[in-house]
């Protein structure tokens, strides 16, 4: 690792740059994104609160800044139905960014115990709604109001720990989209939910030049994850696979909730 980085990796954690916290945020970065290649979601699920076991969870949720923006962004634009989503979405996307936007300012403020303790409790409601995979069917009529609490709900989610994921596509899936619409309405919402994510922690100073250097070379574990999720997408049971990932995920969530 060049020393430049070296040296940043001790401003950002404020301590010697120690080879087993390198060695393990990259191993990390490299399982998120296994996850995320073999399931097409989970990135942030799995990575922050594993990082937040070695690292203040703050600084956790701003090393993802480059791999989220930049998967959601392209995904979204890929997607082609960025305006179609932000029609429709919009009484969702304006609570959902000022949810995040004061959630963030009001978790910084918390001891590190309590912002772990509720991303622990984040991660279990995740594990909860992939486990169970809830049947529901929103009415078109009421729309606009299962919208605004889900957005609330998921700006919440989101700003204490970048994992609004599972709550919005259980909504989305409640809403009947089609494929095309619902995978690009989706990554046009996550993007949306990540950007006043981020745009707060760098201007309540927990997102500098030094988290966003270190942000974008995580993006290098991240992809090499992400190649070879994709390649053992044939060879591995995707139900075993996801079953394990969750057992795993509660597991870290009580580690969380017991440091």
């Amino acid at each position: 690792m060049p020393a430049s980085l070296a040296a940043h990796l001790a401003a950002v954690f404020s301590r010697e740059p120690e080879v087993w916290l390198i060695v393990a945020a990259t191993a990390i970065f490299l399982f998120g994104g296994l996850v995320k290649g073999l399931l097409g979601v989970g990135l942030p699920l799995v990575t922050i609160p594993l990082l937040a076991l070695i690292m203040p969870a703050p600084k956790a949720i701003a090393l993802l800044c480059a791999p989220i923006v930049a998967s959601n962004l392209w995904q979204a634009v890929e997607g082609g139905h960025a305006r179609a989503a932000l029609g429709r979405f919009s009484p969702l996307i304006v609570p959902m960014i000022l949810t995040t936007v004061l959630t963030v300012w009001l978790t910084l403020g918390m001891k590190p115990a309590t912002l772990n303790a509720l991303i622990a409790c984040t991660v279990l409601l995740a594990v909860a709604l992939i486990a169970w995979q809830p049947q529901l069917t929103v009415d078109r009529h009421r729309e606009r109001q299962w919208s605004v609490g889900v957005g609330v709900m998921s700006g919440a989610l989101g700003g204490v720990s970048a994992a609004m994921g599972p709550l919005l596509i259980t909504y989305l899936v409640a809403l009947r989209l089609p494929r095309e619409a619902f995978v690009g309405s989706i990554s046009v919402l996550n993007l949306l939910g990540s950007l006043p994510l981020y745009l707060s922690l760098g201007w309540l100073g927990q997102l500098g030049w030094a988290e966003a250097g270190l942000s974008l070379v995580a993006l290098a574990p991240m992809f090499a994850g992400m190649s070879l999720g994709k390649r053992l997408r044939t060879r591995v049971s995707e139900t075993a696979f996801r079953r394990m990932l969750l057992s795993f995920l509660v597991i870290i969530a009580l580690l969380l909730l017991l440091r």
